[in-house]
């Protein structure tokens, strides 16, 4: 029985953490973030989690082989069995090869949602935006949630802090990084027949967003075989 490699597509802040945990809840699917994987190593504070600090504050991106070992690691996590969410990963044509390998021997049929977003959109949206430093949720101080203008988060209480790689001149960085090796990704997916989906993530509220995403996943399930219990 075929699973489902969902790949969300697009520069920093385009919106593909809040889409995959949407989701992930929709479809049962396990939500693999690299930047997220990254962020969990650097706070054990060895000497590989500080060279990662510095690559990443640098707007940098880490090594290839570095992001592939963990992501060949994650989905085949016991969590990852029905399908899974690829959220920040492949940044490079050299990781798109790879897992295009890594899925065509595990028989996983994959679909890519490209996020499309201005870059004027991303700068405003990261430059507000702040993290809980307990539980990782994300929060940005123009919206209009509860807790968009205070300075703790709701669920634990704790103060929330600017991510390192959510700072003006670091935002910059990364949008460059992306349009130099991430972009090409795009012209590569295309080269190798797999089917990808282009979507405003600035058109609308996140959950609406999400349906016309959940609507392309149900078209390319019926097509493929691939299952994921939706939910």
């Amino acid at each position: 029985m075929n699973r489902l490699c969902l790949i969300l597509f697009g520069p920093p802040g385009s919106g593909k953490g809040t889409q995959a945990k949407i989701l992930r809840q929709s479809f049962g699917l396990a939500h693999i973030s690299t930047g997220d994987m990254l962020r969990e190593r650097i706070t054990t504070r060895d000497e590989l989690g500080r060279q990662l600090a510095r690559i990443m504050q640098a707007g940098a991106l880490v090594s290839d082989e570095m992001v592939n070992r963990l992501v060949e690691e994650r989905i085949d996590q016991p969590d990852a069995k029905a399908g899974f969410i690829l959220d920040g990963y492949p940044r490079t044509v050299s990781q798109a090869e790879l897992l295009t390998g890594l899925l065509k021997g595990r028989n996983i049929p994959a679909l890519v949602v490209h996020l499309k977003v201005d870059y004027n959109v991303i700068v405003n949206r990261l430059s507000g935006r702040r993290q809980c430093p307990t539980c990782n949720t994300l929060y940005n101080l123009s919206a209009s949630s509860p807790s968009s203008g205070s300075a703790v988060c709701s669920l634990d209480g704790s103060t929330l802090v600017i991510r390192e790689d959510d700072r003006p001149g670091v935002v910059l960085e990364r949008l460059k990084a992306y349009e130099r090796q991430t972009e090409p990704v795009l012209e590569f997916f295309a080269s190798v027949g797999m089917p990808c989906w282009d979507v405003d993530g600035a058109s609308g509220a996140p959950q609406a967003i999400a349906s016309g995403i959940e609507d392309a996943i149900r078209q390319f399930r019926g097509k493929s075989g691939a299952v994921g219990g939706e939910k």
